[in-house]
């Protein structure tokens, strides 16, 4: 095979005589991510150090820094023979999930941000990899979809990007406008009213060996000027991505049908765009939502928990599901209270909010177990409707008072909600992906479906 050849090593066995030369005039240490160059008959070769006794974390983190140090070339050769099958799968997870770059839209390439081709692996056994694969797939997927700016992912440009998925066996159905009226879907049609691209409900059916699907549930606001209660400028244009729950819920979608998994699966993603205007939904307003209850709204920019309800409340009512995972960019506090480097998760179900939190340790996708406490839901009586959305002022527990919302249109039926805000994108390149988008949720529900 043509192109820049990566080795990892653990070792300086592991290593072609050019690369082992490198190494010890370099004084390699074989550190996890530590990388050393060759050039030899005039092809680029580098070794990338695995640390001591690597195991999943460090095998990406290798793979993601060959990516990076190789990101000028056109195609990359990651020869991981030495290495078992699975390790070597592992490291190019992390090369891929590294590699990736948006689309774009500039009218010329950014020679600031090259970007690989192509990625050949070389191994003994490729079983690993190609289990690893059609995550990975639906990763992309979703970080495409997160990349794009409002103007280009309306939630008619969305759902126009998700009928392709049927060439794959996925039934894609669109319940637009008039259908969410006429169905009462008060929360998700306020959310989206004072927009000149109407909200839709898309569902994305994988029925894999039939039975009783598991429900994934994606908030998919594509813009959110924060409505009435607008947010200030600064960071606002960061609010396109607050449609990376509904992406990451397709691309588990994705994955599923790459691997034509016996698991029925359906996403629910509810597209809106909250903005401004005459017909804007306002604080204090009363609402009812697709279930029958009222809601009180209190802040306009607290609008992901309003579609999500109606997403919830319909997908277990008319889907029946197993189970419900719901996926979103909801809350600043979860933010505040996890950083950037795990999702909030909250379970009304403990054994499914364990199988998630192991799952998510499985793919190096990061959740922490929050809680929904008494107080929580006692916070949200209202004296004029059936319940409010959240609470005004500052220091709240907002991210708590929106799970104990939506755990009241789960409708009995087990469920878990992930507040992925602060791990959906990154502002810089990391360890494991470039900047941007992160496709975070995919790998962690796709392995959950799979392996249960």
């Amino acid at each position: 095979m043509t192109g820049a050849l990566t080795v990892p090593a653990e070792r300086a066995a592991d290593l072609p005589a050019p690369l082992r030369a490198a190494a010890s005039a370099g004084r390699f240490r074989f550190a996890t991510g530590e990388t050393v160059e060759s050039l030899a008959s005039g092809r680029r070769m580098v070794a990338v150090g695995l640390g001591h006794a690597p195991g999943p974390k460090s095998l990406r983190a290798a793979g993601a820094a060959a990516a990076a140090a190789l990101l000028g070339e056109d195609r990359v050769v990651l020869d991981a023979r030495a290495r078992t099958p699975n390790e070597a799968a592992l490291f190019a997870e992390g090369a891929v999930l590294r590699a990736w770059r948006p689309d774009g839209l500039r009218a010329r390439p950014d020679p600031e941000a090259p970007r690989l081709s192509a990625i050949d692996l070389v191994t003994t056994d490729a079983a690993p990899w190609q289990v690893l694969a059609p995550a990975l797939e639906g990763a992309s997927f979703a970080r495409d979809l997160v990349a794009l700016p409002a103007n280009h992912l309306t939630p008619s440009r969305f759902v126009h990007r998700l009928r392709p998925l049927a060439r794959l066996g996925i039934a894609v159905e669109v319940l637009a406008a008039d259908r969410l009226a006429a169905e009462g879907f008060g929360g998700l049609l306020a959310v989206g009213g004072a927009s000149a691209h109407p909200p839709a409900l898309v569902l994305l059916r994988w029925a894999g060996g039939g039975g009783a699907p598991v429900a994934l549930v994606g908030k998919g606001i594509t813009f959110d000027t924060g409505g009435v209660s607008i947010k200030p400028a600064e960071g606002m244009w960061e609010m396109r991505a607050d449609m990376a729950g509904a992406a990451a819920c397709a691309g588990a979608i994705l994955a599923l049908a790459r691997r034509r998994s016996k698991v029925a699966a359906v996403a629910v993603l509810a597209l809106a765009e909250n903005a401004i205007g005459a017909r804007a939904y306002r604080p204090g307003d009363v609402l009812r939502s697709f279930s029958g209850r009222t809601v009180e709204v209190v802040d306009t920019d607290a609008e992901g928990r309003l579609v999500l309800a109606d997403a919830l409340s319909y997908a277990a009512r008319r889907l029946r599901p197993a189970a419900m995972v719901d996926l979103a960019t909801l809350t600043g506090s979860i933010v505040l209270a996890l950083g950037h480097e795990r999702a909030g998760l909250f379970a009304a179900d403990p054994g499914l909010g364990a199988a998630l939190a192991g799952a998510g340790e499985a793919v190096g996708e990061l959740v922490w177990p929050m809680p929904i406490g008494e107080r929580h839901r006692a916070d949200l009586d209202s004296a004029i409707a059936d319940l409010r959305h959240c609470l005004p002022g500052r220091m709240q527990p907002d991210a708590c008072h929106a799970a104990a919302f939506l755990r009241e249109f789960a409708e009995g039926v087990p469920w878990a909600h992930l507040d992925i805000a602060g791990v959906e994108s990154r502002d810089e390149a990391d360890a494991a992906h470039a900047a941007g988008a992160t496709g975070f949720g995919v790998r962690l529900l796709d392995r959950f479906l799979t392996h249960g």
